[in-house]
C-alpha cells in the first residue's frame, strides 16, 4: 500500500496537470495543442529511464531506489512550479518523468519476485488501489486549485506528500536485497535513448510543423536505425538492458503487443476530455474535474471485482470481449455535446472507467503470468518502458490528428466535432487490440487467478 501511495503521488500530478493545461497555455503564451508536450515529454523521459530503474533496483535494492526516486520527484515538482516558459516547464517535466520512472517498477518488482504466483492477479490489484485515488481526486483537486489559486500549486502539493512518503518507506518497506553481479548495458542504453528520443521528437515535430520535413524524416530514420541496431545488439548481449528474449513467452508477447495497441487508442482520452469540457463546452476547471471524478470511482470499484470477473470468464474471453467494449465506450464519449445532461456524462464516464480498469487489470496479470521469477526485473523494465512510450505516442497521435483536422477545417481552436472525430479514430485503434488477444489459448494465465476456486 505504501508503494502504491508513491505511484498515487505521480498520478495525482499527471491528472492535475491535465486539468491545468488551458491556464498554463494562457500564462505561458503557448497554443493549447502544443501543451501536449507537457504530457508527452514527461512520458518520454519515463520511457527512457525505466530500463535503468530496473537495473538500479537489482543493483542497489528496491527500497533505496524508491527513496531516491521520491526525493527527485519532489525536487523536480518544485522546479515545475518555478517555470516561467513552456521550455522550462517541459525540461522540469522531463526530470519529473525520469524520477517517476524509478518509482513505477519497484512495487511490481517486489511482487513479481516475492509474491506467490497464484496470488499475483489479486496482489497486483491491491497494489494499484491506492494509485487509483490519484486519478479519482486529481481532476477535482486541479479544478479547485485553478478556481482559487494559480497552476503552480498543482506541483507544490507534491512537496508534503513526498516528505511523508520518504518517512513511510524508510519505516515500513523491508530492505529487500539487490543483485550485485548484473552490469549496466551502456551501449544498449545509448541506442535505446537515441531511438526513443528521435522517434518521439520526430513525431512531435511532424505534428506541429516545428522543423522542415527533410529534418523530420532524417530524425525518424535515425530513430528506426538505432532501434534496429539495438535489436541486433540485444540478441548478442548476455545481459541486455531490455531483454527481447521475453517475447518468446507466448502470453507475454501477446499481452505486450495487444496492450500497446490498446494504449495507443485509449491513453489520450484524458487530454481529449479536458479539451472537450473546457475549450469546447466552456466549463470551468473545477466543473470539468468533478465530471471526471466518476471515472476514478468506477476504476476503483472494478479493481475490487476484477479477480471475480476473470475467474468467471477467463483471461482470454475477458480481454477479447472487453477490448470491444473499451472502444465502444470511448466512441460513446465522442457523442457528448454542450447540451448533454451532466448525469449522462457522469454515467458514461463511470461505465467507461469500469471497462478500462478491468482490461488493464487483466492485461497486467497476463503479461507476468509465465515470466520466471529470475527475469521479473527485466520483464518489469521492458513492460514499463513500452507502456510509457505507447502512452506518449498516443497523446502525440491524438494531438497530430486534432491539429491536422483543425487545419483542414480552418479552425484556430478545437470545436466539439473536431475532438469527437479524433476520439472515434482512437476508439477504432483501441478496438483493434482484439485481433491480438484472440490468439491467446483458452486457459492462458490460469496460474495467476486459480487460487481459491
Amino acid at each position: 500500500m505504501i508503494m502504491g501511495c508513491a505511484l498515487c503521488m505521480e498520478l495525482i500530478d499527471a491528472t492535475v496537470v491535465m486539468t491545468a493545461l488551458p491556464q498554463m497555455s494562457s500564462d505561458l503564451g503557448a497554443s493549447s495543442v502544443r501543451m501536449n508536450l507537457v504530457v508527452s515529454l514527461y512520458m518520454l523521459a519515463a520511457a527512457l529511464c525505466v530500463p535503468v530503474s530496473g537495473w538500479a533496483a537489482d543493483r542497489y535494492g528496491p527500497r533505496r531506489l524508491l527513496v531516491v526516486a521520491i526525493v527527485l520527484f519532489t525536487v523536480s515538482s518544485l522546479a515545475c512550479a518555478a517555470s516561467t516558459s513552456l521550455l522550462q516547464l517541459c525540461l522540469a517535466r522531463m526530470f519529473q518523468g525520469a524520477a517517476g520512472a524509478m518509482m513505477v517498477p519497484v512495487g511490481q518488482l517486489i511482487l513479481l519476485r516475492w509474491s506467490p504466483r497464484e496470488q499475483l492477479l489479486r496482489n497486483l490489484s491491491y497494489l494499484t488501489i491506492p494509485a487509483l485515488i490519484g486519478p479519482m481526486i486529481g481532476p477535482p483537486l486541479g479544478g479547485l486549485i485553478m478556481s482559487f489559486a494559480s497552476w503552480h500549486w498543482v506541483f507544490l502539493i507534491n512537496l508534503p506528500i513526498g516528505l511523508v512518503g520518504v518517512m513511510l518507506v524508510m519505516r515500513h518497506v523491508p530492505p529487500y536485497p539487490g543483485i550485485r553481479g548484473r552490469r549496466l548495458d551502456v551501449r544498449g542504453l545509448l541506442l535505446c535513448a537515441i531511438a526513443l528520443g528521435a522517434l518521439v521528437f520526430g513525431f512531435e515535430a511532424l505534428s506541429h510543423g516545428l522543423l522542415p520535413w527533410p529534418y523530420v524524416a532524417m530524425m525518424i530514420a535515425v530513430g528506426l536505425l538505432c532501434g534496429g541496431l539495438y535489436i541486433y545488439h540485444a540478441r548478442r548481449c548476455s545481459e541486455p538492458l531490455l531483454d527481447l528474449s521475453l517475447m518468446r513467452i507466448p502470453s507475454y508477447s501477446i499481452g505486450f503487443w495487444g496492450g500497446n495497441i490498446l494504449r495507443l487508442g485509449t491513453a489520450s482520452s484524458p487530454l481529449l476530455l479536458v479539451l472537450l469540457f473546457q475549450m469546447c463546452f466552456g466549463l470551468s476547471p473545477l466543473h470539468a474535474g468533478l465530471l471526471t471524478l466518476a471515472g476514478g470511482t468506477g476504476a476503483l470499484l472494478m479493481k475490487l471485482m476484477a479477480l471475480r470477473v476473470v475467474r468467471r470468464f477467463g483471461i482470454r474471453r475477458t480481454l477479447t470481449r472487453n477490448a470491444l467494449l473499451t472502444g465502444l465506450s470511448l466512441a460513446a464519449c465522442a457523442g457528448f455535446t454542450s447540451a448533454t445532461p451532466y448525469w449522462a456524462i457522469v454515467l458514461m464516464l463511470f461505465g467507461s472507467a469500469v471497462i478500462l480498469s478491468l482490461q488493464y487489470s487483466t492485461l497486467n496479470a497476463l503479461v507476468y503470468a509465465d515470466v520466471p521469477a529470475a527475469l521479473s526485473s527485466r520483464a518489469s523494465s521492458l513492460t514499463a518502458m513500452t507502456v510509457q512510450l505507447s502512452m506518449s505516442l498516443s497523446v502525440g497521435i491524438a494531438a497530430s490528428l486534432l491539429g491536422g483536422l483543425m487545419n483542414l477545417r480552418g479552425h484556430t481552436t478545437p470545436v466539439t466535432s473536431d475532438v469527437a472525430m479524433v476520439m472515434l479514430l482512437c476508439a477504432l485503434l483501441g478496438m483493434a487490440s482484439v485481433l491480438v488477444f484472440c490468439r491467446l489459448a483458452p486457459d492462458a494465465g490460469v496460474t495467476v487467478y486459480a487460487a481459491g476456486e
